[in-house]
């Protein structure tokens, strides 16, 4: 189960949250999490809140208001293949939402399946 978190700067349109949440979901499918595997959070911060170098490490563009984080989180387990994959289908996805993929950072972080309950204080997976 990806729980996915995206952090923008305020003020962003819901068209444009949904846009990005929707091309990482897609992506997410993609790479094989089940389609109603869908659990997303959005952060919306302040500038003051939410600061980031303009260039680094090494963009062929500067970062904008309209830079977004991406952070998956899901079981261990996925190659460095996988997430590669991911990523190549997540860019053209973001481009297609005009959003330069200079502007977006993902983060995958995993944890062990004992960490998930899904409902009911229930582990599904142990």
């Amino acid at each position: 189960m990806p729980l996915v978190t995206l952090t923008v700067r305020k003020p962003k349109s819901s068209a444009f949250k949904s846009g990005v949440l929707d091309a990482v979901h897609a992506a997410l499918v993609s790479s094989g999490v089940p389609p109603t595997d869908k659990f997303q959070r959005v952060l919306e911060l302040s500038e003051e809140d939410f600061r980031f170098d303009a260039s680094y490490p090494d963009l062929t563009s500067e970062r904008t208001a309209d830079f977004v984080l991406i952070e998956v989180l899901w079981s261990a387990g996925r190659s460095v293949k996988v997430k590669k994959k991911l990523l190549d289908d997540l860019m053209p996805r973001l481009s297609e939402q005009g959003l330069n993929p200079e502007n977006v950072m993902v983060c995958f972080k995993e944890t062990t399946w004992e960490n998930w309950s899904f409902g009911g204080g229930r582990f599904i997976h142990t």
